[in-house]
This record gives C-alpha cells, sequence and structure tokens, in this order.
C-alpha cells in the first residue's frame, strides 16, 4: 500500500539534527523527524506537525531535497518519502514520547543505527544535490537494491 510520508533533517553548518526512534516503525534508529501525512493535510503540513511533535521545534522554512520510494517485500507497506532541509526553525530540541534528538557532526553521523540504505541518499543531500530512487528491501535489515540519481537541479 503506497502511503505518502516526509522526513526532515536540520542542519546547522557541519552538525545534523538527528532523532533516535523510541516507538513503533524503525525503533532503536537513528533519523530525521517526520511521518506519514494525515487526509486534508499537504507534505509541508505534515512537515511542520511531525517535526514539532517529535522535536518540539516549529518549522519556519523547509525545501524539499529528493523523494524515495521504499519497497518492502516483507510488509504490504510501500512508502513515498519526501525528503526536506530543515534551513529555519525556532525553538530548542527537546525529547518527546517519540523521539530523542542528538546534533552529529556530519562526519560522525551514526550509519550504523540507521536504516541500512540511508548513507546512500544522505551523500546527495549533504552535498546540496536534489535526488530521487527506489530503495529495494527484503526486510528491516536488508537492502536488495538501491536506485538514486541526482536530478541535476541546484537546491
Amino acid at each position: 500500500m503506497k502511503q505518502l510520508m516526509t522526513i526532515g533533517l536540520i542542519r546547522e553548518g557541519d552538525k545534523i539534527l538527528l532523532g533516535l526512534k523510541k516507538r513503533g516503525f524503525g525503533q532503536g534508529r537513528w533519523n530525521g523527524f517526520g511521518g506519514k501525512v494525515e487526509q486534508g493535510e499537504n507534505i509541508t503540513d505534515a512537515l511542520e506537525r511531525e517535526v514539532l511533535e517529535e522535536s518540539s521545534l516549529t518549522v519556519k522554512k523547509a525545501r524539499e531535497m529528493g523523494v524515495i520510494n521504499f519497497y518492502f517485500e516483507d510488509k504490504n507497506l510501500q512508502p513515498e518519502v519526501h525528503i526536506f532541509l530543515i534551513t529555519d526553525w525556532e525553538g530548542e530540541p527537546k525529547e518527546t514520547e517519540e523521539m530523542c534528538p542528538e546534533w552529529f557532526d556530519i562526519k560522525a553521523i551514526p550509519y550504523k543505527r540507521m536504516w541500512p540504505a540511508d548513507k546512500k541518499w544522505l551523500e546527495f543531500f549533504l552535498a546540496g544535490h536534489k535526488f530521487e530512487g527506489n530503495i529495494f528491501f527484503k526486510d528491516d535489515q536488508t537492502v536488495l537494491r538501491v536506485e538514486i540519481k541526482s536530478k541535476n537541479e541546484p537546491a
């Protein structure tokens, strides 16, 4: 089943804010902030709501960097994830019921505690390139194939 979702990543200089997922799908993994687009919401509204719920931050400005379709062989789940760079926000990151935020140096991103294919698309994101692609999983731990390409547009 196709599901529209968002991920927002906050970058400040050589630091990136990630959240440790405390419950639900992806529990125990570091990720950006985001989730499902609810009925009646547009993608930006969903991003703003999810970032506030998961980090206590208010998004002031964000730009879409990429779209990835995820396919899971072992689940009836096909997320279409819109990935945003958050460039302006208000507040201080705070732990919530769902996420524990932490700043990381971009040279010390905890890839081993993230989704197995995150490093592939984060390379484009961190370089400032817009991108699109597909990632195929056998299960939560096993990546079958990664297809990511630059959209050749300045971000």
